[in-house]
């Protein structure tokens, strides 16, 4: 019997990484909580790497390294960084990516690690994941935990129509339009609207989201996901008023809404 023909390219692998960014080291799950044994083992068998942040990536590397000892030693893999758009370029308009894979063109594997949990989900990672499908690269994403989908399963919202809307403008008049164009389309579509914030913002865009939504509008926060402390509370928004919420200024939040 012949050997199996060499795959022409390597392939680009979606490692899934922790939520924990960020959170206090003594209150880390192990890493076996979050992640899959095969997930772990295929890390820790890659040497080329494309991050989101070179220096996160590392230190998730050594916590795989302490379930599975890496193949090669942190400082002989290849890690590179995503980069970061150029200043003044449309949004639409990624950087030139496709350098990026010369190890899966030259026939390695290329793990894409990101800081959202699950790489190209709110992510800058998809522009990658699309190069390669352009370069005739297989991709292969592996299973792990995405903050969004967990947000929108324990908050009990309508999960069968979905939008992903990224941050809300940080000027309190742009802020407060949009907020009134999502209610209105959630209670036209019956879709729930999903969006983010940068952490030390997390409390004056929850104030702002009980200040200007309508008082029968689903609310729902959930912070700190898979860590031991970590909450999703879903209430309408008048229940927030009567109760009000501080949410910590250095843990991610996602919030969601659903106005009926």
């Amino acid at each position: 019997m012949s050997a199996p023909a060499a795959r022409a390219t390597g392939r680009l692998i979606l490692i899934p990484n922790s939520l924990d960014l960020g959170a206090d080291p003594t209150e880390l799950p192990p890493l076996t909580d979050v992640l899959a044994p095969g997930v772990l083992h295929m890390a820790a068998a890659l040497e080329h790497w494309v991050v989101e942040n070179a220096k996160t990536a590392r230190a998730f590397l050594k916590r795989v390294h302490a379930v599975t000892p890496l193949a090669h030693s942190l400082q002989a893999l290849n890690i590179v960084e995503l980069p970061r758009p150029a200043k003044g370029a449309p949004a639409r308009t990624p950087p030139p990516m496709r350098p990026l894979l010369a190890p899966a063109l030259a026939g390695h594997d290329l793990g894409l690690l990101s800081e959202a949990g699950l790489p190209a989900v709110a992510d800058p990672g998809a522009a990658l994941v699309l190069e390669a499908h352009a370069a005739g690269i297989p991709v292969v994403a592996l299973p792990g935990p995405s903050a969004l989908l967990l947000a929108l399963a324990a908050s009990g919202l309508n999960g069968q129509s979905f939008a992903f809307v990224g941050y809300l403008p940080t000027d309190a008049a742009a802020r407060a339009t949009r907020l009134r164009e999502l209610e209105a389309g959630s209670r036209q579509g019956h879709q729930t609207q999903i969006f983010i914030e940068t952490p030390y913002r997390n409390t004056a865009l929850l104030q702002a989201l009980v200040e200007g939504l309508q008082p029968t509008t689903w609310l729902s926060v959930s912070c700190g996901l898979t860590l031991p402390a970590g909450f999703t509370r879903t209430d309408r928004v008048l229940a927030w008023r009567q109760r009000p919420a501080t949410l910590p200024g250095d843990s991610p939040a996602v919030f969601a809404l659903l106005a009926t």
